[in-house]
């Protein structure tokens, strides 16, 4: 499977163009409390404001399903774990992601796996602390040479990101700062090495 797929320029849905899907650490993305709409049309992508500065609709994350569940019975869905080497994606697929549910079930953990899907903070309540959650849109076994290439790509990223939040601000990383302020960037710069320092190439 080609880690560079994902790279790919955004393409044209109608006339919305799909989002590119952001490579992102599990420990960056947990961290995640801001959540908005560009646009006013119904259609308009919904994005997560990472603390490192960028907008994600989409996310590429390559990691190892370490468990799974069915539930429901009418609107049944499949909850899974997927663990990288800085933390824990908690993924979903159901009724209306029809193709990734049926990828999900087929697999059985613990193995490698390659997932694209769209990132949503929750709340139960507003006591509780926000989770971050992927609904699948694929998701396919992968082997550990794969997993190792998107833990290189993804900490090149992150400290791209990373790089860039300290230079020339955007829109996005002035939103950052207002919505993290408590966080500093830097602390992404040092998961990316410990998440290098876990893969043996």
């Amino acid at each position: 499977m080609s880690t560079n797929a994902t790279d790919m320029p955004a393409r044209r849905e109608g006339q919305f163009e799909r989002e590119p899907a952001r490579r992102v650490f599990a420990a960056e993305l947990r961290e995640c409390r801001y959540q908005f709409k560009d646009g006013e049309d119904e259609k308009s992508p919904t994005f997560v404001l990472l603390p490192s500065g960028e907008r994600s609709n989409r996310i590429f994350i390559v990691g190892t399903l370490t468990e799974k569940t069915r539930q429901g019975e009418q609107n049944m869905f499949y909850r899974g774990r997927v663990v990288d080497p800085t933390g824990t994606f908690f993924v979903m697929a159901g009724s209306y992601q029809p193709e990734a549910m049926q990828q999900l079930a087929k697999i059985e953990p613990p193995q490698f796996v390659a997932v694209i899907g769209k990132a949503s903070i929750y709340q139960k309540d507003p006591a509780s602390a926000p989770l971050v959650s992927v609904r699948v849109e694929s998701i396919n076994v992968v082997d550990k040479e794969t997993r190792d290439q998107w833990v290189l790509d993804t900490a090149k990223h992150t400290l791209d990101r990373v790089d860039a939040f300290t230079k020339e601000p955007t829109p996005d990383i002035l939103k950052a700062k207002e919505q993290y302020p408590t966080i500093d960037p830097s602390l992404f710069r040092k998961i990316a090495y410990d998440a290098l320092a876990q893969i043996k190439m």
